[in-house]
């Protein structure tokens, strides 16, 4: 198993450390303060920068302008993205533009140039309609001859969707298989009603009556849907990895200078031995991470499909970023609840990544489902 990455891999994430470099967790009210959302928009500032440096376009194919970057080059992106909590929708946009890439087709073509140039920001419904069902299966999409297809449904907790411009939406057709709508956002038939997520960003519930797409706005591409589904997985799984890294590294510095009957709190056995069980976390996080996006940029082969190790590292995932920050909040004391510190921050952030993963017991019985279908004849 080799991990190293290619130059062109670790030339993105060097791209992104450089932009990402001036980003400042309290550059926003504090969740925590905030009634509301802790901001009517995303980081636009950040986003133009983010596409001047090339960084948007990573995953859009390079008939359509972009590098032509996979699965490995996107969750590089994110976990640099993850350290400072950037609040972009880097992770919608770049499954987006990859996905689109491969299956989009006429429809995919129509927007990835200017998904590319950061002109057109795009965001996905993948929540379905109460966060524990199908996405795809909140949405029902028919064909009308000659018209193009008409889309009904919900979808609830969608990142961005105020600001976004395209809205992709996973949808069902009779015959149970799955087309992605881009829906604009302010198309005839869509309503949005606000909703805030746990980290304070401004999420929507989308209501889609009737709207009607004609066909160069649904992919219709066999495993278009699964594809998207697949990138948003690992790359959410990157955000935390991201997270969890930067608050152990807060923790490292905290406790190596905080002192308690004259040594700092770093010598004592105990919190050794709680830093050292995260360190453990943060690289199993990574393992399975990078073990999961090789198999999705890959394709390869192997016992298991590809989603037994996307399930891996959904629980590494989720369980690691809370253990992370309940660790941290732990070893900072009271200092870890000041508002005026971004470790708080830091922990809502981590308990929407965990509830966006979903539970590591979920996680745990699907990989048994794959295990027990794949089983051996007579095991």
């Amino acid at each position: 198993m080799d991990f190293t990455f290619t130059e062109e891999q670790q030339a993105a994430r060097e791209a992104a450390q450089a932009v990402l470099s001036g980003v400042s967790p309290d550059g926003v009210p504090s969740p925590v303060l905030s009634r509301g959302p802790v901001a009517e928009d995303f980081d636009r500032a950040l986003w133009h920068r983010l596409a001047g440096a090339g960084l948007l376009s990573l995953t859009v194919a390079g008939e359509h302008g972009g590098s032509g970057l996979g699965p490995i080059a996107l969750c590089l992106v994110l976990r640099e993205a993850g350290q400072v909590l950037a609040r972009v929708p880097l992770l919608e946009s770049g499954a987006t533009a990859l996905a689109l890439s491969t299956h989009g087709g006429p429809a995919g073509a129509a927007v990835l140039p200017a998904l590319g140039r950061g002109e057109l920001v795009a965001t996905v419904a993948s929540s379905g309609r109460t966060g524990h069902d199908a996405a795809e299966l909140a949405v029902g999409a028919r064909p009308v001859a000659g018209e193009g297809w008409v889309l009904d449904g919900v979808q609830t907790a969608v990142p961005w969707a105020p600001s976004a411009d395209v809205l992709v939406i996973p949808a069902q057709i009779a015959d149970g298989r799955s087309v992605l709508g881009l829906v604009p956002r302010d198309h005839p038939g869509v309503g949005l009603a606000g909703q805030v997520s746990t980290n304070g960003e401004r999420f929507a519930e989308v209501r889609l009556d009737s709207v009607r797409l004609d066909a160069t706005q649904v992919v219709a591409a066999e495993g278009a849907w699964e594809r998207l589904r697949e990138l948003l997985t690992v790359g959410t799984c990157a955000l935390a990895l991201g997270v969890g890294t930067a608050v152990c590294r807060m923790t490292s510095a905290y406790t190596g200078k905080r002192e308690q009957f004259g040594h700092p709190l770093a010598t004592f056995q105990a919190v050794a031995v709680q830093a050292a069980d995260r360190y453990i976390d943060l690289r199993a996080m990574e393992a399975t991470l990078w073990q999961a996006a090789w198999r999705l940029e890959s394709g390869a082969g192997g016992p298991l499909p590809a989603a037994a190790d996307l399930s891996v590292a959904k629980v590494w995932a989720s369980e690691g970023v809370r253990r992370a920050v309940q660790t941290a909040q732990h070893l900072h004391g009271g200092f870890g609840a000041d508002t005026d510190y971004a470790l708080h921050r830091y922990h809502a952030w981590a308990k929407q990544l965990e509830l966006s993963l979903g539970p590591a017991a979920a996680h745990e019985e699907a990989l048994g489902d794959l295990l027990a279908a794949h089983a051996p004849d007579g095991d």
